[in-house]
C-alpha cells in the first residue's frame, strides 16, 4: 500500500541529508492518505541513503502498525496527531535537526517576523514549544500545541518541525524557516534585529496567496 508515498520519503530523506536540514538518521518525514487513513513514516535509525521502500512503516490512526517491518520513528507520535486533528488539511509532516532553528530552539525563543518570509509558515512567528523527552505522546501535545494556526514550530532543545498539504511543500517551510532562523540569528549577532510591523505583515500574507505561477 502508498507505493508512490513511500518512494517519495525514500526521496525526500535524502534530501534532508543532503539539503543540510538534518545529519546521520537523526529526524523523519512522514505522509497521510486520508482516503486510507494512514500514514507512512521513515523507519527509525536507518541511514537515509541506505533506505528502501520497504522500510517505510504504516500506521493508522489508533497509532496501530498495518505494515512494514521495521520500527517506526521514534517520533511517530508527533507526526500522528497531525493527522488525528489537522487531517483535513495536513498530508505531511517534516521534522529535522537542522542548525540554526536547533539554536533558536536551544534558547527557547521563538521566530519573530525579522523576514517578510515567515509567512510562510502560516503567521507572524514560529512559536517554540515547551520541552519533553523525545518519542514522547508529550512531545506530540507540545509540537501540536506549537504548532496551532501554523505550518511550523521549533522544539525546545531539539529541533525544527514543519507540516503542510503535500511533502514538497512541508519540506519547503523546513527549508525557509531554516534560512529565516539564520537570519535572525546571525542579525541578532550585530544588534537587535527589527521586527516587521503587524501592518505589515497584513499585507504580506493578503499578497501570499496570489506569490508564484
Amino acid at each position: 500500500m502508498m507505493d508512490k508515498e513511500k518512494a517519495l520519503l525514500v526521496e525526500y530523506g535524502k534530501k534532508l541529508i543532503s539539503t543540510g536540514l538534518t545529519a546521520g538518521t537523526g529526524g523523519n518525514i512522514s505522509i497521510y492518505d486520508p482516503e486510507k487513513q494512514l500514514m507512512a513514516i521513515t523507519p527509525s535509525g536507518i541511514d537515509y541513503f541506505e533506505m528502501t521502500e520497504e522500510d517505510v512503516v504504516l500506521l493508522n490512526l489508533a497509532g496501530e502498525i498495518i505494515e512494514g517491518k521495521r520500527k517506526p520513528s521514534s517520533e511517530w507520535q508527533m507526526h500522528l496527531i497531525n493527522y488525528q486533528k489537522r487531517g483535513n488539511e495536513i498530508r505531511a509532516v517534516v521534522h529535522a535537526h537542522s542548525t540554526f532553528s536547533s539554536i533558536l530552539a536551544t534558547c527557547r525563543k521563538d521566530l519573530p517576523a525579522t523576514n517578510y518570509m515567515i509567512a510562510i509558515a502560516g503567521g507572524n512567528d514560529v512559536r517554540c514549544s515547551k520541552y519533553a523527552t523525545f518519542g514522547t505522546e508529550e512531545l506530540a501535545e507540545y509540537a501540536f500545541e506549537a504548532m496551532i494556526d501554523r505550518y511550523a514550530c521549533f522544539l525546545a532543545n531539539h529541533g525544527l518541525l514543519t507540516c503542510g498539504p503535500t511533502l514538497k511543500e512541508a519540506f519547503s517551510v523546513a527549508s525557509e524557516i531554516e534560512r529565516l532562523a539564520g537570519l535572525h540569528v546571525g542579525a541578532s549577532l550585530l544588534g537587535d534585529p527589527v521586527i516587521l510591523a503587524e501592518a505589515d505583515m497584513a499585507k504580506v500574507h493578503k499578497r501570499f496567496p496570489s506569490y508564484g505561477q
